[in-house]
């Protein structure tokens, strides 16, 4: 089988890591695949703000876990990495872009042996004044919205199992 259809076909969401931080190779391998995600008329209207500081990831994961409904998780899973996805609310196509830049970095973090998992409520989170706040610190416009948080790092245990495809996925007409 094909290499690329193989590693979309054994990706998984992962929701155990290791502690240990990931290797900058793979992280700007990962990042530089992200960057050749398809954008409406060529426009690249996302970013990726990389976050690896245990303080900022922690305070994300109390706010996300907040919008969620669940206080006191963790919805990114102690993962070491946490690659936020946004995009220029002012153009059109600014929610599409950035989901094929998340689908990017998880298909690179998998064909790399990563795990990964796309964490929503990225943009509930970046349209809240807590977010504004981060945007800020990170000198980017108010404009930008949250796609989603791609966590990334070493798995821990076993990939889980993969979920059988549901009938009626395609209809050829």
């Amino acid at each position: 089988m094909n290499e690329t259809l193989k590693v979309l076909k054994e990706r998984r969401s992962v929701r155990k890591y290791k502690a240990e931080q990931i290797r900058d190779e793979e992280l700007n391998a990962i990042l530089e695949a992200g960057t050749w995600a398809p954008s409406a008329k060529g426009l690249q209207t996302s970013v990726m703000v990389v976050v690896q500081d245990p303080e900022t990831i922690a305070w994300m994961s109390k706010l996300n876990a907040e919008i969620q409904g669940n206080p006191g998780t963790d919805p990114f899973y102690g993962a070491p990495t946490v690659v936020v996805v946004l995009g220029d609310g002012e153009k059109l196509n600014w929610l599409q872009d950035g989901s094929l830049v998340m689908g990017n970095l998880m298909t690179a973090a998998a064909a790399l042996g990563l795990g990964s998992c796309w964490i929503n409520r990225a943009m509930e989170l970046f349209d809240r004044p807590e977010g504004k706040e981060l945007l800020k610190k990170w000198g980017l416009p108010e404009t930008y919205r949250g796609v989603g948080n791609c966590i990334l790092g070493y798995v821990e245990g076993d990939l889980p199992a993969p979920k059988p495809r549901k009938d009626g996925w395609i209809l050829r007409v």
